[in-house]
Order: C-alpha cells, then sequence, then structure tokens
C-alpha cells in the first residue's frame, strides 16, 4: 500500500487528481451562486405578485414569518441529524476499537504463547479487560439511577 502511495506520488498522479478536484469545486461553486442568484429572483418575483395580491405589509410579514420559520426547521433538523450521527460515530468508533483490539491479540497470541510465561502473559491482561468490563457495567448502572447523596 506504501508503496503504491509513493509511486502515484513519484508519477504524479496525486497532482493531476487534485487539479480534478480543484476543478469540480470551483464549478460546484459557480453553480451554487448561479443557483442562489435564481432562488432569490424567484424569491422577489413572489413577493412582488404576492404585494400586489394581498399589500405590502401583509407580503412582508408574510415572507419574513415564513422564512424565519423555514430557518427555525433547518436548525432543527440539523440538531436532530447531529445528534444521531454522533450517536452512530461512537458506536462505530467502539466497533473499530474492538476490531483492533481483537485482531492485535489474536495477531500477538502466537508469539505470546511460544515465549517463556506466554500463558501468563496472556491471561494477565485478559483478567484486567474482565474487571474493566464489571467495572463500566457496575459504573453505568449506578449513573443511571441519579445521585444518592443530592
Amino acid at each position: 500500500m506504501l508503496a503504491s502511495l509513493i509511486a502515484g506520488f513519484a508519477t504524479g498522479e496525486t497532482t493531476l487528481a487534485l487539479r480534478r478536484t480543484r476543478r469540480a469545486a470551483v464549478a460546484y461553486l459557480a453553480a451554487g451562486l448561479a443557483a442562489l442568484c435564481g432562488v432569490g429572483f424567484l424569491v422577489g418575483a413572489a413577493f412582488v405578485w404576492a404585494a400586489r395580491r394581498f399589500g405590502h405589509i401583509e407580503a412582508a410579514l408574510g415572507f419574513g414569518l415564513g422564512l424565519l420559520v423555514l430557518a427555525g426547521l433547518i436548525l432543527l433538523i440539523h440538531k436532530l441529524a447531529a445528534g444521531a450521527r454522533a450517536r452512530a460515530d461512537r458506536k462505530r468508533r467502539r466497533t473499530d476499537i474492538a476490531a483492533l483490539g481483537t485482531t492485535a491479540a489474536v495477531a500477538l497470541l502466537p508469539t505470546l504463547l511460544r515465549s517463556k510465561g506466554g500463558i501468563g502473559a496472556v491471561l494477565g491482561p485478559v483478567v484486567a479487560l474482565a474487571a474493566y468490563a464489571i467495572y463500566r457495567e457496575n459504573r453505568k448502572s449506578d449513573d443511571g439511577d441519579g445521585p444518592a447523596g443530592e
């Protein structure tokens, strides 16, 4: 993997990929600005139509309240999605750490078993992990009940 990365740098493949990415970013930025201007003109046209139909003050109040409600909905959805993303990230991180630990343990197991005192070297951390798991489980149940003295 490292050799392919070095070869990629040596051949200039990375530079070409960065140039393509930069060009794509500029194109998307320009398209986004044009779309934003288009939406602005559509909102302006809708305001002019509403002002002719309902009156200037009523149209301004309606658009102002509507945009404030829209902003609140966007923030609420973002907050809910951010909470769900954070929970998913924590779960994924725990799974990744457990997989990494298991992989490291399986990779080191043959070496530890061949060495002198290898069984003791294997059983020591296993006992420590079991004790830590028991401690964490008991600590979580205490946190769920609330503070006892307060």
